[in-house]
């Protein structure tokens, strides 16, 4: 069960900003997973209900036998937002990540990190997400299996790993039609 916290639009179709038609923008219902509080403490994912049907191919989402991603598995990420050298642009770029050990990323946070995230990128390298790619997707093996959540508010690498949402741990909310949404 979907239900409106405010209007909202997402585009699809296009990876340029200055391209964009009013045939690629959809109006959107949120759904907020019930149990996010904030970002560092998980949950932090949310579901969008298009306001018609598109053609846009959506990419696959983990299933039973491809939940589990391996340490240091080659990935990208996805995103609109800040670079070091720039602010946002008007084109989406993607950058190639790789998965960090679950005990390595919580050692270089020096924190316990919620069990339902996936660590890549960020750390001991100079690429990562960064402000404004906050949803982004983490593609592994053609398939959508993190979504950026947080990292270290600065964007300088390599101090430590992004942290994504792990899509898997939310696979039968995903895929559950009577689904409970978090209202703003």
């Amino acid at each position: 069960m979907f239900s409106a916290t405010r209007e909202s639009t997402v585009v699809l179709g296009t990876n340029d900003r200055r391209k964009v038609n009013e045939t690629m923008r959809y109006n959107v219902e949120k759904c907020k997973h019930p149990g996010f509080i904030n970002v560092s403490s998980g949950n932090d994912i949310m579901m969008l209900k298009l306001s018609r049907p598109t053609t846009i191919q959506p990419i696959r989402l983990p299933n039973k036998r491809t939940q589990r991603i391996k340490d240091d598995a080659a990935c990208f990420v996805a995103g609109w937002g800040d670079t070091c050298r720039r602010a946002r642009g008007s084109q989406l770029r993607e950058v190639d990540v790789s998965t960090i050990n679950r005990k390595t990323c919580e050692k270089a946070w020096r924190n316990k990190l919620p069990a339902n995230i996936i660590c890549a990128g960020g750390y001991r390298t100079k690429k990562g997400f960064c402000q404004g790619d906050s949803g982004g997707p983490l593609e592994c093996n053609k398939m959508a299996v993190g979504i950026a959540s947080f990292n270290n508010h600065t964007c300088r690498y390599p101090d430590v790993p992004n942290v994504y949402t792990d899509i898997a741990k939310f696979l039968p909310w995903i895929n559950n039609p009577k689904r409970k949404c978090k209202n703003d």
